[in-house]
């Protein structure tokens, strides 16, 4: 599923922004990222999403996008 997603976004982005990218990571890790220059993508499985504990690290910062 992460690859799947990853694989998406790059498509989505390349189409649209005409950005390049780069993928990092592989799915049995739990976690890639893809780097289109100045964003960075980071895609968790919800087991190292949990590891992480990222919500609590940002629960102060502000919400700029929420993707469902």
């Amino acid at each position: 599923m992460l690859r799947a997603l990853a694989d998406a976004a790059v498509d989505r982005v390349r189409e649209q922004f005409q950005l390049k990218a780069r993928t990092e990571g592989e799915p049995r890790d739990g976690w890639i990222l893809v780097d289109f220059g100045d964003i960075i993508l980071h895609l968790f499985s919800p087991e190292r999403r949990e590891y992480y504990q990222l919500e609590e690290l940002w629960e102060s910062g502000k919400v700029l996008l929420r993707l469902q």
